[in-house]
């Protein structure tokens, strides 16, 4: 399916790696211009070379997102600067593996902030200028821990089981709006975060074995999937959780 964005502007945050890197990417190759946040200056600027290399802007702020004056800063200042935003990916997570009896109050306390408070916080600044125009499409990067329980990831489950409920009520006022607003929820993924908690393979056996198609995600399938959402094929779809994890959750 051939997606053309041609004239769209989309923000993403978390995009100097992972899914967020591939989804920028692959935005701009369908004609996006595209803004972006993540906490490393030199990736950032990376990430703004390549999307320019494709003939399309690139607007670029580090933030901390565990920061809530950081996080709506970033938004306000990449709202002002591309002045039109149609598309908001709130990609950024981050987890901390812990058992529940070890749980650090500030792996807590960050991990809800990144992955919870901060989608809630950017898509406040961004969807307001999205009903003023009354179009726009969201989505969140939520996970298969949004839907079932996983070891060592107390966090990090709540965080994404908060963030499926904040897509439900998003997509239930923004809906009226002409905003349409879903979430897709990946397997473990390969990406920098993954490969650090997932990349032994005595550790990931046992959870491949429980995926029925046999393998972790690559971000290139959760960027595909995130390309369809916000495209004009998926203008029927809202409030939708797309599980992306090859049938781990279906058994």
């Amino acid at each position: 399916m051939k997606v053309d964005l041609s004239g769209k502007r989309a923000l993403v945050t978390g995009a100097t790696k992972g899914i967020g890197r591939e989804t920028a990417l692959r935005l701009a190759d369908a004609g996006s211009d595209i803004g972006a946040t993540g906490r490393n200056v030199d990736e950032l600027e990376s990430l703004k070379r390549d999307i320019e290399r494709k003939g399309r802007r690139c607007w670029i702020r580090a933030a901390d997102l565990s920061s809530l004056d950081e996080t709506l800063a970033v938004a306000e200042y990449l709202a002002e600067r591309m002045e039109v935003i149609d598309i908001l990916i709130n990609n950024a997570g981050t987890t901390f593996p812990e058992d529940l009896v070890d749980l650090d109050p500030e792996h807590w306390d960050t991990t809800l902030n990144v992955n919870l408070r901060a989608p809630a916080f950017i898509s406040k600044v961004v969807s307001r200028r999205m009903v003023e125009r009354r179009t726009g499409a969201i989505v969140n990067v939520t996970s298969q821990s949004g839907i079932l329980g996983l070891e060592q990831h107390a966090a990090y489950c709540a965080s994404k089981f908060g963030l499926h409920g904040l897509t439900k009520v998003m997509a239930t006022e923004l809906g009226p709006h002409g905003v349409r607003v879903n979430a897709v929820a990946p397997t473990i993924t390969l990406t920098p975060m993954g490969e650090k908690v997932w990349g032994d393979e005595a550790k990931a056996a046992p959870m491949k074995s429980r995926i029925p198609i046999g393998r972790f995600a690559y971000p290139k399938d959760v960027a595909d999937a995130i390309l369809f959402l916000v495209s004009d094929a998926a203008g029927m779809i809202n409030g939708e959780i797309l599980t992306l994890d090859g049938g781990f959750t279906a058994h």
